[in-house]
């Protein structure tokens, strides 16, 4: 019996295409965890390592923009990545993510990274803006089925009404979280009437759930927001690249809500307050205002009272001066008084203080001062 089997007959190039064709068909995106080796980073634009693990070795390929954390030699990570064999035969990894594994790697993955945005200023008070005090219209970016979103809304729907409020729906963790909130993040800069904070709202969970958070390009486009940005991301000892970028970090979501609105009853109580304030205030000025009035009626009649006494003072200096002149006085003390021509011969009248006379002058001469 004769085989009409054919061997196909390729061309190298048609055969390496053949050969991806039926990897990609046969796999197309895998995860493949494994241990970093031969890290580097060529021209600024593509990594280079291999993944390995105690029995087996793969080369694996990326750009530097793909590359969202740090990662070194020695690290365990997660990559998703397509085989491929390259054009020169040899087969290797197109990685499209990585991820480390393991707190330990994540925490130092986190802190490679966080220093190389701190030494770039992101994370630089100087450059973090101010919350509006009364926002009226926030754009919140969150899973809206989370206990976090719940939270959030809750409490600031209580502090404080008449919010409008615009929300993105995005996974807040996963493979795709990072990209999603990028896209929010640009979504909410493209409106046409923009919001005067962007709140990013993500409850607690592990150091892995939370590491879509340390993506380095989401960092760097919450810094460079063209709105102010407030983070309630994790618990209160949770910490993430997100929120050191952001312009004000609340320590979980209900914290956010607190920091963006304020309080409407202790507002009232506040404003309250400060009534019976200047109502103490304003009592307090009045009666101030009639001490000095009373004073100045008291200092007023004090001196009425003195300029009335100096003239009754004078007044009665005055009498006394005319008593001393009174005629009576001195017929009184034995002198009497002549009336008439004191000439001779002429008749004039002398009164004593007890008789009336008439006399007529015998002699008279003019008195001298010896």
């Amino acid at each position: 019996m004769v085989s009409l089997t054919v061997t196909p007959k390729f061309s190298v190039s048609e055969f390496l295409a053949v050969v991806n064709q039926s990897l990609e068909l046969a796999f197309g995106s895998v995860q493949i965890e494994g241990e970093v080796s031969s890290f580097k980073v060529n021209h600024q634009k593509y990594v280079f390592f291999d993944l390995k693990d105690d029995e087996g070795t793969v080369n694996c390929f990326m750009t530097v923009w793909q590359l969202r954390m740090p990662i070194h030699d020695g690290m365990r990570v997660v990559v998703r990545a397509v085989p491929k064999v390259t054009d020169w035969g040899k087969f290797s990894l197109t990685v499209q993510s990585v991820q480390p594994v393991g707190e330990g790697n994540l925490r130092k993955s986190f802190e490679l990274l966080r220093k190389k945005l701190s030494d770039e200023g992101l994370f630089d008070d100087a450059r973090k803006r101010l919350l509006p005090s009364r926002p009226q219209y926030v754009a919140v970016i969150s899973s809206t089925n989370s206990a976090g979103y719940a939270d959030f809304m809750k409490i600031a729907n209580e502090r404080w009404g008449g919010v409008r409020f615009s929300v993105v729906n995005v996974m807040v963790q996963g493979e795709t979280a990072a990209d999603q909130i990028i896209r929010a993040v640009e979504k909410i800069e493209s409106l046409a009437e923009l919001p005067e904070v962007i709140v990013v709202i993500r409850g607690g969970g592990s150091a892995d759930d939370l590491s879509v958070f340390n993506d380095e390009l989401l960092v760097r486009k919450l810094a460079s927001s063209r709105v102010p940005v407030l983070t309630g991301i994790g618990h209160e000892i949770d910490t993430t690249l997100c929120d050191l970028a952001a312009d004000v970090r609340a320590s979980t979501p209900s914290n956010a809500a607190q920091l963006l609105l304020p309080d409407k009853q202790e507002m009232i109580r506040s404003i309250k307050h400060q009534l019976r304030g200047v109502a103490l205030q304003t009592v307090r000025a009045i009666d101030e205002e009639l001490e000095l009035v009373q004073a100045a009626r008291s200092n007023a009649l004090d001196s009425w009272r003195q300029h009335v006494e100096e003239l009754l003072s004078d007044v009665q200096s005055r009498i006394r001066l005319i008593s001393e002149y009174d005629p009576e006085l001195a017929l009184a003390r034995g002198y009497a008084m002549i009336r008439g021509n004191c000439a001779v011969g002429e008749v004039i009248e002398i009164q004593t203080n007890k008789a009336l006379m008439k006399a007529r002058v015998e002699a008279y001469a003019e008195r001298t001062n010896n």
